[in-house]
C-alpha cells in the first residue's frame, strides 16, 4: 500500500483526496519507483482543483515531477537502487504521476538525478527550473549574448521565471524581471535581476512595435505581456516562449518577426527527447547553486498538497513548491 492524491471524477464532479492504494493499481511501465519528492505546479494545481480539463483519464495521480529510488526494472537503462528525475511526458494527465509514494513509468522517460542536486534540491528545481534551463539554451544556442543588452524575464517570481532569473544571470546578462508582486523586489534581486518592472507595463493591450529594449526573452505568461515583450525585443533578438498564465492567445502583429527579424522559440517540455533534456539538466547542474534553490523553494507534505493547490492558481506562492510525500 502507498499514499497519493487521488483525482476521481463522478456524476456530481471531480474531487481530490489522499488516500491508500495498493501496489495492484499502479499503471503499466516497466521501471517502479519509490517516490521521494514530488513538486506541486501550476498545471498540478489546474488538474486538483478541476478549473482546467488538464486530466484526460480518471481516476487519476497528479503530479508532473517526481524523483526517486527505482526498485524493479526490466528496462535496459535502469536497474534497482538507481535515482531518477521524471519531468513531463504527460505524467499527471494521462498516466499516473508523482503525488503518490509509488509510480510506475517508462524508462524512456527518465534521466539520472544529477550529483550535483539532492533528491530535494532536484524538486526545487522541477519541471519549472527544467523548462528554464530549456529557454535559457535556447536563447544561447540561438546567438543572443550578453553584449547585445538586457534580457526580460516575465512572470518572474514563479518557478520558471525565478530559475531563469538565476541561470541567465550566470551566463553573464544583465536581467529584468516583471512582476506584479512589488514586495518581491529584494527576491528577484537576490536571484541576479537588475531591474524590476511592473507586470501592467506588459500586460493590456500595446502598440504592434515599440522601443526596443531586450536582446531575449524569457516568457511565461502568454498573451498581451507576450506580444508586448515581442514588440519591444531589439534587431534580430529572440524570445523564447514557454507558458501561459495570463492567456493562450497572443494578440500580436507580425510586425516585429519581418520588420525587425525578431524570432519567438517555441519551448516544450513535456514531450522533449533526451538530449535537450540532459543538457538543460546538465546546465542547472553547472549554473544553480544551493544558495538560490533554498531561496526559491517551499516544503510541504502530502496531506498540504490539495490547499496548496488553490493558493497555487490565487498567485500567491513565490518560486516553487517542493513536496515530500513521506510525511
Amino acid at each position: 500500500m502507498f499514499s497519493a492524491i487521488l483525482i476521481e471524477k463522478g456524476e456530481s464532479g471531480q474531487t481530490a483526496r489522499v488516500t491508500s492504494l495498493d501496489d495492484s493499481a499502479l499503471p503499466e511501465g516497466d521501471v517502479t519507483v519509490d517516490v521521494e519528492y514530488s513538486t506541486l505546479n501550476y498545471k498540478d494545481g489546474l488538474a486538483i482543483t478541476g478549473k482546467s480539463p488538464v486530466v484526460r483519464r480518471f481516476p487519476m495521480v497528479p503530479g508532473i515531477d517526481l524523483v526517486g529510488v527505482v526498485t524493479e526494472s526490466s528496462h535496459a537503462d535502469w536497474k534497482q537502487g538507481d535515482r531518477v528525475v521524471l519531468n513531463g511526458w504527460g505524467v499527471g494527465e494521462t498516466h499516473w504521476g508523482g503525488l503518490a509514494q509509488r509510480a510506475r513509468l517508462r524508462g524512456d522517460w527518465l534521466v539520472p538525478l544529477p550529483s550535483a542536486f539532492t533528491p530535494r534540491q532536484s524538486m526545487a528545481i522541477g519541471t519549472a527550473g527544467y523548462t528554464a534551463g530549456l529557454c535559457v539554451d535556447a536563447l544561447l544556442n540561438f546567438g543572443v549574448r550578453p553584449d547585445q543588452g538586457e534580457v526580460l524575464v516575465t512572470g518572474a517570481t514563479g518557478g520558471v521565471g525565478s530559475v531563469a532569473v538565476a541561470l541567465l544571470t550566470k551566463a553573464g546578462f544583465k536581467v529584468a524581471a516583471a512582476t506584479g508582486k512589488a514586495s518581491e523586489a529584494d527576491y528577484l534581486r537576490q536571484l541576479g535581476a537588475v531591474t524590476i518592472i511592473d507586470r501592467a507595463e506588459l500586460s493590456g493591450p500595446g502598440k504592434p512595435m515599440q522601443k526596443e529594449r531586450w536582446a531575449g526573452v524569457v516568457d511565461s505568461v502568454g498573451s498581451h505581456t507576450l506580444a508586448n515583450a515581442t514588440a519591444q525585443t531589439r534587431y534580430r533578438g529572440a524570445v523564447a516562449a514557454c507558458g501561459l498564465a495570463q492567456g493562450m492567445d497572443f494578440p500580436a502583429s507580425v510586425a516585429p518577426f519581418i520588420l525587425r527579424g525578431v524570432s519567438l522559440l517555441g519551448i516544450d517540455s513535456v514531450m522533449a527527447p533526451s538530449a535537450p533534456r540532459l543538457a538543460a539538466w546538465s546546465r542547472l547542474a553547472s549554473d544553480l547553486d544551493a544558495g538560490a534553490l533554498e531561496l526559491i523553494a517551499e516544503e510541504i507534505a502530502l496531506g498540504d498538497v490539495i490547499a496548496a493547490a488553490g493558493r497555487l492558481l490565487d498567485g500567491t506562492v513565490r518560486g516553487r513548491i517542493v513536496v515530500d510525500v513521506n510525511r
